[in-house]
């Protein structure tokens, strides 16, 4: 793959992860306000992976906004996988340790703060 090719879908990627993440918050919000909710109540329930497509299919404000969230923090970790294969399919193996560096880094920071949030 070009490095070009690869920029390009990089940024196609990063796009389409960006507009994903913000139409998912913006129903949410509007999912919210329609039903007078406050984004500031501190009764608003939390991150539950388990009802998380029921709560989108039930077209409840909190699917759509932690899907929104994962949306977004999910982004830049799929730039570097996508950069990841584009780097292994040309050949650069300096590139691929770094990116693998860089997700072992995500895959520990995900763990220890499930961990100490836990």
């Amino acid at each position: 793959m070009a490095m070009g090719d690869l920029e390009r879908t990089v940024g196609r990627l990063l796009s389409a992860g960006t507009y994903l993440s913000v139409g998912l918050l913006a129903v949410g919000v509007v999912l919210m306000l329609g039903a007078g909710q406050s984004p500031l109540d501190p009764t608003y329930p939390g991150l539950d992976p388990t009802r998380l497509l029921d709560d989108v299919a039930a077209l409840r404000p909190s699917g759509f906004l932690w899907l929104g969230l994962l949306a977004a923090m999910a982004t830049p970790a799929g730039r570097v996988v996508a950069s990841l294969v584009g780097y292994v399919r040309s050949g650069e193996w300096g590139m691929v340790g770094i990116s693998l560096a860089v997700l072992v880094v995500i895959g520990a920071s995900i763990v220890l703060g499930g961990a100490l949030g836990a």
